[in-house]
């Protein structure tokens, strides 16, 4: 049985199912603490995302397993649905946890269609979904090779996508900043269909929207 199965078959889902579940919000209260005194954390334009209504993409460079939390904290009214790449699952600790919390686990080195459909119900059904366009972490901080899959499921969800910068290196008592950014405009390119074309163009956007984030930000 697949853990997206596991979960649809274990797990009670709350009456408002947008509503942050238990375990969700005890890991945010954690790192809201964490991301204000050891970790600090200081946030930019969260003006794009504080009145948005779901359902949304909500998308990040990844540069630290803390990234996720990162963008937790930016929008605590509700429960992000996170893919995680599916080898993470091997480690049970992290698949009961990913499972509380209904993350999508997603095989990085086939076309996993499973969790394309999960992707979409996602958004169907009203949710944030959290995505990694690279599919896995750089250090680097700026996007580099994007996973075509990530404009597929942007472009057939029809919900805005939303793009998260996270700027500097990580450490003790040390300001990370994080920029959120417009919605990426795409209604266009839906309006051509879903082909190749459109999907690389959209990537295109994507690294054109976060190197614009990029050369906008102070300088340190």
């Amino acid at each position: 049985m697949s853990e997206l199965k596991k979960q649809d078959k274990t797990l009670s889902k709350p009456a408002d199912t947008n509503k942050p579940s238990k375990v969700y919000s005890v890991v945010l209260a954690a790192a809201r603490v964490l991301l204000k005194t050891i970790l600090p954390v200081k946030y930019h334009g969260l003006e794009h995302v504080s009145d948005m209504k779901a359902p949304y993409i909500l998308m990040a460079n990844h540069t630290t397993m803390l990234d996720p939390f990162m963008m937790a904290v930016a929008i605590p009214q509700y429960q992000i649905r996170f893919i995680g790449k599916k080898e993470l699952w091997k480690i049970k600790p992290f698949a009961w946890f990913a499972n509380q919390i209904r993350a999508i686990p997603v095989d990085r080195h086939n076309t996993d269609m499973e969790a394309m459909r999960a992707c979409m119900r996602v958004t169907r059904e009203g949710h944030v979904l959290g995505i990694f366009p690279e599919g896995t972490r750089h250090h680097e901080g700026l996007m580099t090779e994007l996973e075509s899959g990530v404009a597929m499921i942007a472009l057939r969800s029809k919900v805005p996508l939303v793009p998260v910068y996270i700027a500097g290196k990580l450490g003790l008592f040390r300001t990370l900043h994080v920029y959120v950014g417009e919605p990426i405009l795409m209604d266009d390119l839906r309006a051509e269909g879903i082909n190749t074309q459109t999907c690389q163009a959209l990537l295109g956007r994507i690294t054109e929207t976060y190197a614009a984030l990029d050369a906008a930000r102070p300088e340190a």
